[in-house]
């Protein structure tokens, strides 16, 4: 059963893109790797914890239409 604050068993703020924290640094050189990896159909980002990767996609996600869903380990039960 769903609590306040959940959709369908996921809670509603693991559906949006978070905000960029004050002092991110922009790379647009990562930038345009994902962008040219739209033409792909699929982006693999892959770096060690701390690294940047949600707030280098939450930059890249607010210039265009996305859908965003965050996972952690306790989303691995398909209980």
């Amino acid at each position: 059963m769903a609590g306040a604050g959940e959709s369908g068993g996921l809670l509603a703020t693991k559906l949006f893109a978070p905000r960029p924290q004050p002092g991110f640094v922009s790379r647009p050189r990562l930038a345009k790797g994902l962008n040219d990896g739209l033409a792909r159909g699929l982006i693999l980002v892959s770096a060690p914890a701390g690294f940047g990767k949600t707030a280098l996609l939450a930059e890249w996600a607010r210039q265009r239409p996305v859908a965003w869903l965050s996972l952690d380990g306790g989303d691995n039960d398909p209980a």
